[in-house]
Protein backbone atom coordinates (compact mmCIF):
# COMPACT_ATOMS: atom_id res chain seq x y z
CA UNK A 1 0.00 0.00 0.00
CA UNK A 2 3.00 2.62 0.97
CA UNK A 3 4.61 1.65 -2.64
CA UNK A 4 1.25 2.21 -4.57
CA UNK A 5 0.63 5.66 -2.16
CA UNK A 6 4.75 6.90 -3.06
CA UNK A 7 4.12 6.26 -6.95
CA UNK A 8 0.66 8.45 -6.84
CA UNK A 9 2.99 10.75 -5.09
CA UNK A 10 5.68 10.89 -7.69
CA UNK A 11 3.66 11.35 -10.69
CA UNK A 12 1.65 14.20 -9.18
CA UNK A 13 5.16 15.54 -8.15
CA UNK A 14 6.14 15.23 -11.86
CA UNK A 15 3.05 16.96 -12.86
CA UNK A 16 3.61 19.79 -10.57
CA UNK A 17 7.06 19.67 -11.52
CA UNK A 18 6.12 19.90 -15.75
CA UNK A 19 3.21 22.55 -14.69
CA UNK A 20 5.93 24.83 -12.75
CA UNK A 21 8.50 24.52 -15.95
CA UNK A 22 5.82 25.54 -18.47
CA UNK A 23 4.64 28.62 -15.82
CA UNK A 24 8.12 29.91 -15.09
CA UNK A 25 8.68 29.57 -19.19
CA UNK A 26 11.35 27.10 -19.03
CA UNK A 27 11.85 24.51 -21.90
CA UNK A 28 10.59 21.10 -20.89
CA UNK A 29 13.61 18.70 -21.62
CA UNK A 30 11.22 16.64 -23.71
CA UNK A 31 10.74 19.35 -26.17
CA UNK A 32 13.29 19.01 -28.95
CA UNK A 33 14.25 21.79 -31.94
CA UNK A 34 16.52 20.49 -35.03
CA UNK A 35 17.70 23.32 -37.63
CA UNK A 36 18.08 21.28 -40.94
CA UNK A 37 19.89 21.95 -43.89
CA UNK A 38 17.65 20.04 -46.12
CA UNK A 39 19.27 18.95 -49.48
CA UNK A 40 17.84 19.69 -52.66
CA UNK A 41 15.63 16.47 -54.45
CA UNK A 42 14.00 15.61 -50.39
CA UNK A 43 10.86 15.77 -49.39
CA UNK A 44 10.14 17.21 -45.82
CA UNK A 45 8.82 14.19 -44.98
CA UNK A 46 9.88 10.90 -43.63
CA UNK A 47 7.62 8.70 -46.11
CA UNK A 48 7.37 8.39 -49.49
CA UNK A 49 6.59 6.86 -52.74
CA UNK A 50 8.85 4.13 -53.91
CA UNK A 51 12.39 5.84 -55.93
CA UNK A 52 11.56 9.39 -53.44
CA UNK A 53 14.34 10.41 -51.25
CA UNK A 54 12.89 11.47 -48.04
CA UNK A 55 14.33 12.39 -44.40
CA UNK A 56 14.46 9.33 -43.61
CA UNK A 57 18.14 9.30 -45.16
CA UNK A 58 19.26 11.75 -42.82
CA UNK A 59 19.74 10.39 -39.01
CA UNK A 60 17.72 12.86 -37.24
CA UNK A 61 15.77 12.44 -33.35
CA UNK A 62 13.46 10.40 -33.75
CA UNK A 63 9.28 11.78 -32.75
CA UNK A 64 10.09 15.48 -34.53
CA UNK A 65 8.20 16.50 -37.98
CA UNK A 66 8.68 19.42 -40.32
CA UNK A 67 7.27 22.57 -38.94
CA UNK A 68 5.69 23.67 -42.53
CA UNK A 69 6.91 22.48 -46.13
CA UNK A 70 9.76 23.02 -48.16
CA UNK A 71 9.17 21.79 -51.80
CA UNK A 72 11.25 19.05 -52.94
CA UNK A 73 13.25 21.02 -55.58
CA UNK A 74 14.03 23.57 -52.54
CA UNK A 75 17.03 23.74 -50.22
CA UNK A 76 17.86 25.26 -46.88
CA UNK A 77 16.65 25.69 -43.58
CA UNK A 78 13.72 23.09 -42.38
CA UNK A 79 12.63 23.37 -38.84
CA UNK A 80 12.02 20.14 -37.04
CA UNK A 81 10.10 19.39 -33.73
CA UNK A 82 7.60 17.35 -31.50
CA UNK A 83 6.28 20.58 -30.11
CA UNK A 84 3.17 20.42 -31.69
CA UNK A 85 2.12 24.07 -30.08
CA UNK A 86 4.92 26.01 -31.02
CA UNK A 87 4.93 24.74 -34.88
CA UNK A 88 1.01 25.71 -34.84
CA UNK A 89 2.34 29.16 -33.48
CA UNK A 90 5.39 29.20 -36.46
CA UNK A 91 3.03 28.46 -39.05
CA UNK A 92 0.07 29.86 -38.38
CA UNK A 93 -0.80 32.49 -40.86
CA UNK A 94 -2.36 35.44 -38.71
CA UNK A 95 1.11 35.48 -36.84
CA UNK A 96 2.85 36.76 -39.65
CA UNK A 97 6.91 35.46 -38.79
CA UNK A 98 9.02 36.13 -41.65
CA UNK A 99 10.84 33.24 -43.76
CA UNK A 100 13.65 34.74 -46.08
CA UNK A 101 15.09 33.02 -49.58
CA UNK A 102 18.10 33.63 -51.51
CA UNK A 103 16.68 32.95 -54.82
CA UNK A 104 18.79 32.87 -58.06
CA UNK A 105 16.32 33.32 -61.25
CA UNK A 106 16.99 33.78 -65.04
CA UNK A 107 18.10 36.87 -65.77
CA UNK A 108 18.54 40.22 -64.69
CA UNK A 109 15.43 41.47 -62.82
CA UNK A 110 14.78 45.30 -63.57
CA UNK A 111 12.89 47.87 -61.36
CA UNK A 112 9.81 47.33 -62.51
CA UNK A 113 9.93 43.90 -61.76
CA UNK A 114 11.54 44.21 -58.02
CA UNK A 115 8.68 46.66 -57.70
CA UNK A 116 6.14 44.57 -58.65
CA UNK A 117 7.04 41.46 -56.35
CA UNK A 118 7.40 44.00 -53.16
CA UNK A 119 3.80 45.27 -54.19
CA UNK A 120 1.95 41.75 -54.71
CA UNK A 121 1.77 40.03 -57.71
CA UNK A 122 -1.31 37.60 -58.07
CA UNK A 123 -0.72 34.18 -58.55
CA UNK A 124 -3.66 31.59 -59.13
CA UNK A 125 -6.15 34.36 -57.82
CA UNK A 126 -4.53 35.11 -55.49
CA UNK A 127 -2.43 38.99 -54.22
CA UNK A 128 0.67 38.07 -52.40
CA UNK A 129 1.04 40.16 -49.64
CA UNK A 130 3.82 43.00 -49.51
CA UNK A 131 6.99 41.39 -48.99
CA UNK A 132 10.90 42.41 -48.88
CA UNK A 133 12.77 41.93 -51.47
CA UNK A 134 16.48 43.03 -52.79
CA UNK A 135 18.73 42.10 -55.26
CA UNK A 136 22.46 41.03 -54.32
CA UNK A 137 24.80 42.15 -56.37
CA UNK A 138 27.27 39.23 -55.71
CA UNK A 139 26.53 35.78 -55.61
CA UNK A 140 25.44 34.37 -51.82
CA UNK A 141 28.40 31.93 -50.54
CA UNK A 142 26.25 28.52 -50.94
CA UNK A 143 27.08 25.00 -51.22
CA UNK A 144 27.23 23.51 -54.80
CA UNK A 145 23.57 22.18 -55.79
CA UNK A 146 24.15 18.14 -56.89
CA UNK A 147 22.97 18.07 -59.45
CA UNK A 148 23.71 21.70 -60.59
CA UNK A 149 20.97 23.80 -62.11
CA UNK A 150 20.90 24.00 -66.02
CA UNK A 151 22.28 27.20 -67.14
CA UNK A 152 22.46 29.03 -70.30
CA UNK A 153 25.66 30.38 -71.77
CA UNK A 154 23.34 33.07 -73.40
CA UNK A 155 20.96 33.96 -70.53
CA UNK A 156 22.67 35.69 -67.08
CA UNK A 157 21.11 34.97 -63.94
CA UNK A 158 20.72 37.56 -60.98
CA UNK A 159 20.45 36.45 -56.97
CA UNK A 160 17.60 37.87 -55.35
CA UNK A 161 16.41 37.78 -51.51
CA UNK A 162 12.48 37.40 -51.20
CA UNK A 163 11.60 37.75 -46.93
CA UNK A 164 7.90 36.45 -46.82
CA UNK A 165 5.45 36.46 -44.24
CA UNK A 166 3.01 33.92 -45.61
CA UNK A 167 4.11 30.65 -47.20
CA UNK A 168 1.30 29.27 -49.98
CA UNK A 169 2.15 26.06 -52.27
CA UNK A 170 5.46 27.61 -54.32
CA UNK A 171 4.65 30.55 -53.66
CA UNK A 172 8.38 31.92 -54.23
CA UNK A 173 8.67 30.24 -57.59
CA UNK A 174 5.14 31.61 -58.90
CA UNK A 175 5.89 35.07 -57.92
CA UNK A 176 9.51 35.26 -59.41
CA UNK A 177 7.54 33.96 -62.51
CA UNK A 178 4.73 36.18 -62.85
CA UNK A 179 7.03 38.85 -62.97
CA UNK A 180 8.90 36.79 -65.87
CA UNK A 181 11.93 36.16 -63.83
CA UNK A 182 11.81 31.75 -63.22
CA UNK A 183 13.08 30.43 -60.30
CA UNK A 184 16.21 28.66 -60.94
CA UNK A 185 17.59 27.83 -57.53
CA UNK A 186 16.06 28.31 -53.97
CA UNK A 187 17.53 27.88 -50.74
CA UNK A 188 15.89 29.06 -47.55
CA UNK A 189 18.22 31.14 -45.25
CA UNK A 190 15.80 31.68 -42.02
CA UNK A 191 12.76 31.04 -40.46
CA UNK A 192 11.94 33.92 -37.58
CA UNK A 193 15.09 34.40 -35.91
CA UNK A 194 16.71 31.24 -37.07
CA UNK A 195 19.50 31.31 -40.05
CA UNK A 196 21.11 28.41 -41.78
CA UNK A 197 24.07 29.83 -40.41
CA UNK A 198 27.09 27.40 -41.60
CA UNK A 199 25.46 24.01 -41.99
CA UNK A 200 25.68 21.91 -45.32
CA UNK A 201 23.25 19.92 -47.20
CA UNK A 202 22.00 17.13 -44.78
CA UNK A 203 23.43 18.64 -41.54
CA UNK A 204 21.39 19.63 -38.34
CA UNK A 205 21.52 21.20 -35.35
CA UNK A 206 19.45 21.13 -32.01
CA UNK A 207 18.51 24.55 -31.09
CA UNK A 208 16.11 26.37 -28.61
CA UNK A 209 12.44 27.64 -28.88
CA UNK A 210 14.41 31.06 -27.91
CA UNK A 211 16.62 31.12 -31.56
CA UNK A 212 13.71 30.44 -33.46
CA UNK A 213 11.23 33.27 -32.01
Amino acid sequence: MKKIESHKRDRKKKFKDSRNLKAEGHARPDLMYVALYKPYDVLSQFTGEEGQRTLREINLPRGIYAAGRLDRDSEGLLLLSNDGPFIDRLIHPKNGHERSYLVQVENIPNDDALSRLRSGVVIKGYKTKPCQVELLTSEPKLPPRMPPIRERKSIPTAWIRISLTEGKNRQVRRMTAAVGFPTLRLVRESIGKLRLGRLQPGEWRAVSSEEIL
